[in-house]
């Protein structure tokens, strides 16, 4: 099976809303990168929405998709974080916390109208998202002498790696983006330079 080093995810903040019976959902997508952001943006909400029943919510983190939370904030369990969580999976998107604000119409939908509306409410929200893919990258830097300059650009060049800085001095260095699936390639080549070394940074 090859390694795919693409995902899905959403560019910036989105906004949906459902009525139903009275009872009125507004959904917030909105893109994160990790656990830390959560907090920030469910409180921001709060703080919007004092007079709301519910701040219901669910995320899919990480560039394999493996992380989700969900959280149903009093609504009867399953039947709120679980369909948002839902809509992510279906739509294969990660790194994206959706939010739903819901004030109470005083009707109660039953399980499968809560199910229904926060479902329909989360593609609402994600209907209004721009949603691109993104490679997974790896960040090296190579550090050589100047008389190899060309030798590295030719490579950088050839397998049209992104250079996100450079210093072009007596000792020279380059950090680079490469794809994932890239990376065996590049680095047969790169190692091939005389005095070359390659350094590995981080993936993003």
């Amino acid at each position: 099976m090859l390694f795919d080093d693409t995902y899905k995810t959403i560019t910036q903040p989105a906004e949906g809303i459902f009525r139903d019976r009275g009872s009125k959902f507004l959904g917030y997508a909105y893109p994160i990168s990790s656990d830390a952001d959560i907090k920030p943006i469910i409180a921001k909400l709060k703080a919007e929405h004092p007079k709301a029943n519910h701040h219901c919510w669910a995320i899919r983190l990480g560039i394999d998709r493996s992380v989700f939370r969900v959280n149903d904030d009093g609504e009867p369990s399953g039947t709120a974080g679980r369909p948002i969580l839902n809509i992510l999976l279906s739509k294969n998107i990660t790194n994206v916390l959706v939010v739903v604000v819901r004030y109470f119409g005083g009707t109660l939908l039953g399980v499968p109208g809560l199910i229904n509306a926060y479902k329909l409410t989360t593609e609402a929200a994600l209907e209004q998202a721009e949603v691109i893919e993104k490679t997974v990258n790896d960040i090296y830097t190579i550090t050589f002498e100047y008389p190899q300059m060309n030798d590295v650009m030719r490579i950088i060049k050839e397998e049209q790696l992104q250079v996100l800085e450079q210093t072009s001095e007596l000792n020279c260095s380059i950090r680079f983006c490469i794809r994932k699936t890239q990376v065996e390639q590049v680095m047969s080549k790169l190692n091939k330079v005389e005095k070359a070394k390659v350094v590995y940074n981080y993936s993003g």
